[in-house]
């Protein structure tokens, strides 16, 4: 679990968030979504330790940002998975090469035991006749699964995911959806996931976060933000086709 209690964040005077105090539920898959400069980035880049947050604290299973020195603070980053909302893979390696980096980089183990462990994830994303390809010669889908299994080689307790279908056609976007959650569940990961996507709002969205203008406008469940009230959430919920044609039935 993390927990977030009232971070700010400044940049060059102009705030970008304030105030913003909720917890990213273990196990679960946890959203924050927002209209395009609401500060979703900047919080996650807060979540990653990328950005430091003016005031407030951040708590990593019970461990406060606060308290954690430089040795900690790389302790923690290896405890983290994150998948890019361009994939990031690595042009010139391979699919298995891709995925065997972060072990490479960051573990003792040997090639070995590097290979072994970066196929098992490359089978549970569904990539193994695919291990020796190059990122351009798979599709965007595929590039976002190897994204994803070398998010997960590490066995991290955090799991952080930037527009994750950005790119991708619906029906291969659901596929991502619900390979991301299922992951979730089996390894028992705190994901958190930045979107606009409501349709993954709705398959997978048990915890959400809405921020307006920086600040934390709304919080609940995928079944609880479609019977809200609160004006800017409806709008933002609503504004995309297919609920549109949904509201007419609720």
């Amino acid at each position: 679990m993390i927990e977030v209690k009232n971070i700010k964040k400044s940049f060059n005077g102009t705030t970008i968030i304030e105030n913003i105090s909720t917890s990213f539920e273990k196990g679960k898959t946890n959203l924050i979504i927002g209209q395009s400069g609401s500060g979703k980035t900047v919080l996650l880049k807060c979540l990653l330790g990328l950005h430091h947050p003016d005031s407030g604290e951040i708590i990593y299973d019970g461990v406060s940002s606060l308290n954690m020195n430089e040795s900690n603070k790389t302790l923690l980053r290896r405890e983290m998975g994150m998948v890019f909302q361009g994939s990031a893979l690595f042009d010139s390696m391979t699919v298995i090469e891709n995925v065997m980096f972060p072990l490479n980089m960051l573990t003792n183990k040997n090639e070995d035991e590097i290979r072994e462990k970066a196929k098992i994830v490359i089978e549970r994303v569904e990539l193994t006749k695919a291990v020796d390809k190059l990122p351009s010669e798979i599709s965007g889908g595929m590039q976002k699964r190897v994204a994803i299994a070398r998010a997960i080689v590490m066995n991290p307790k955090y799991l952080f995911c930037d527009e994750p279908n950005s790119g991708l056609d619906p029906k291969t976007a659901i596929v991502i959806d619900k390979l991301i959650h299922e992951i979730t569940k089996e390894y028992n990961i705190t994901t958190i996931i930045n979107s606009h996507d409501m349709n993954s709002v709705i398959e997978i969205g048990e915890k959400i976060i809405f921020l307006v203008a920086g600040e934390k406008n709304w919080e609940g469940t995928n079944k609880e933000i479609l019977k809200t009230n609160i004006e800017s959430v409806k709008n933002f919920v609503y504004s995309s086709e297919l609920l549109k044609k949904v509201k007419k039935y609720l």
